[in-house]
């Protein structure tokens, strides 16, 4: 690998932002192709499959065999919410490879006991996510109920690209989100983005049930790019 590719790949490794080298196996040429630089380029409907599935490999094009080694950051997924869903989600998230963090102002909630081995913010989402980031490989679940925790998590998630951004509530709970949404200057094509009410529909009720479903949503807009819906 040539030197400069190298740092290349590095910094956006670092930036938590998806790269991959594309090598030439007949000519044995290479060059970085980065996941925001993909209009245009000849390989960007296999370059965003291959992002969405973090997997490197040989694939054939109309000018050859070319090998893509793929880097991708690893995936976060951010509850807000230090209550009883969360907590069956942690290790399950830990089991599918994402790194969880709790965010909950209420420290009555957020304790160390309940959360054992979980990055744990007793404090306010918007003052914990700039210092946290937010990028388009992370995943944000509003998960309290209480508008004043779950909307500014929910604004900040939609505006940094968040590839899910999910909430708690029934129906009528998410029509009067979506009109502070909206109060708060929010665009509907990213009002629409969110998934709610949170989770594939399984049919659970339990919190382990809940949870499950979260993170199955999770996943399937991870590798699919789907969020809502059934």
């Amino acid at each position: 690998m040539r030197l400069d590719h190298l740092i290349a790949l590095n910094a956006e490794r670092v930036a938590r932002r998806a790269a991959m080298l594309v090598v030439d196996l007949a000519r044995g040429t290479e060059r970085v192709v980065r996941e925001a630089d993909l209009a245009g380029d000849m390989l960007a409907e296999t370059a965003r499959e291959r992002f969405r599935s973090g997997e490197s490999g040989v694939v054939d094009t109309p000018l050859g065999q070319k090998f893509l080694a793929v880097t991708v950051p690893p995936p976060r997924l951010i509850a807000i919410g230090a209550v009883h869903i969360s907590q069956a989600l942690a290790p399950m998230a830990k089991l599918a490879g994402y790194d969880m963090t709790v965010i909950d102002p209420r420290t009555a909630f957020a304790t160390p006991e309940r959360f054992p081995s979980v990055p744990l913010y007793p404090d306010w989402p918007q003052d914990v996510l700039p210092r946290l980031g937010l990028d388009r490989y992370t995943a944000v679940a509003a998960l309290t109920h209480d508008p004043k925790i779950d909307d500014p998590a929910l604004e900040a998630a939609l505006r940094a690209g968040c590839f899910y951004v999910g909430a708690l509530g029934s129906r009528k709970t998410h029509a009067r989100r979506i009109e502070r949404l909206r109060a708060a200057g929010v665009d509907e094509t990213m009002i629409a983005r969110i998934a709610a009410p949170i989770g594939l529909d399984l049919g659970g009720r339990s919190p382990g049930e809940i949870a499950v479903a979260v993170l199955a949503q999770v996943i399937r807009a991870l590798r699919k790019g789907s969020e809502g819906g059934p």
